[in-house]
């Protein structure tokens, strides 16, 4: 179960990791994109922050859908539509819930999925977020169905978001800039699957810390 604290815990930590690894995500994406994803979440992250206390004892569809917005008003490039759409299906989800059950946060994490898919047009397999986004929400689907806790879920789903971006070094990249580069790409692993990863690794440590 996890509360509306939570979630807010979440998002925190997750502008942290965005502002502390902008650095390494903007010389990832001048290897192969546009050379300000790490600037732009950041940015849009530190947007969130402000608008963070003012939702703060809204429910949780509220509060993840402002994050949603505030994104997509925020973040350029392509990052802001895909990661502001995520949020907002997660939140369209959640509607009126108080607290999410394992099932529940299941369904956000796929919503948020769907909603990437619908707005970039991707699937798996094309050097995008989706490539540690999907794995790290099959390895939650296949440790809850083997009765384990979401935070021990969590646990092997970061792992399997970090498996993810260093399979994205081993693909050729088909969508957005990098897809100029053709089998340039190679070698490089994407900025957005990276940052991805460090959504789960987020969500990881306050399941740790929860003790869930």
């Amino acid at each position: 179960m996890a509360t509306k604290a939570e979630v807010l815990d979440f998002i925190r930590i997750y502008a942290d990791k965005m502002a502390e690894h902008r650095q390494e995500l903007t010389d990832l994406d001048q290897a192969i994109g546009d050379g300000d994803h790490g600037i732009n979440m950041s940015r849009g992250f530190k947007a969130v922050m402000e608008k963070l206390p003012a939702v703060e004892n809204k429910s949780i569809d509220e509060i993840l859908k402002t994050v949603g917005m505030t994104l997509i008003s925020t973040v350029g490039g392509a990052s802001g539509p895909l990661y502001g759409t995520a949020f907002m299906k997660a939140g369209m989800s959640t509607k009126e819930k108080e607290e999410l059950s394992n099932e529940d946060v299941i369904l956000a994490f796929d919503e948020a999925v769907g909603g990437i898919q619908f707005r970039g047009k991707a699937v798996r397999g094309e050097k995008t977020i989706l490539d540690s986004m999907i794995p790290a929400i099959d390895a939650i689907k296949a440790s809850i169905k083997e009765g384990k806790t979401m935070a021990e879920a969590l646990v092997e789903a970061e792992k399997a978001a970090w498996n993810g971006v260093e399979y994205t070094k081993t693909i050729i990249a088909t969508k957005g800039r990098a897809s100029y580069l053709g089998e340039r790409s190679i070698g490089h692993q994407d900025p957005g699957a990276t940052s991805m990863a460090y959504a789960f690794q987020a969500a990881n440590e306050v399941a740790q810390k929860a003790g869930k």
